[in-house]
């Protein structure tokens, strides 16, 4: 089974939402490995990189069928996720993966879920994201 999200987003949203709420936006949406990786803890936030992560999260939360916590979407058998349930890693060589925890984790256990593939891509104005989650053929 195949399961598919994608979300996009103009970056100037997360700016302006930084901007207005500040550090208690930023600790709501995004976990601290999250900020330390797109430095917006320190003065200069990389915008293009918390845009890329907020498509990233809603993405998932597409391809796992739930909506994100105060988000509507369908009604799930599941406890909603919230933002930082789904978190956005990098490797050593920039390759972004996706972390769930809690009740993420608990939707992707419940559909099976054996393997998330994730992409991101930012131009000047916009950032993308496409999950893309395998999980065991169901039986028959």
């Amino acid at each position: 089974m195949i399961y598919h999200g994608i979300d996009i987003i103009e970056i100037v949203r997360i700016r302006h939402a930084v901007e207005r709420w500040g550090e208690r936006f930023l600790r709501r949406v995004y976990t601290i490995g999250e900020l330390e990786d797109c430095g917006a803890l320190g003065a200069a936030p990389r915008y293009q990189s918390l845009a890329g992560r907020w498509a990233a999260k809603e993405a998932a939360a597409k391809a796992l069928g739930v909506g994100l916590s105060g988000m509507a979407m369908a009604a799930s058998a599941y406890e909603r996720p919230g933002m930082t349930d789904i978190e956005v890693a990098r490797s050593s060589d920039g390759k972004p993966s996706l972390c769930l925890h809690g009740p993420a984790a608990t939707a992707a256990a419940a559909l099976e879920i054996t393997s998330i593939a994730l992409s991101i891509s930012h131009s000047g104005a916009h950032a993308i994201a496409s999950v893309v989650a395998l999980a065991r053929e169901p039986k028959e």
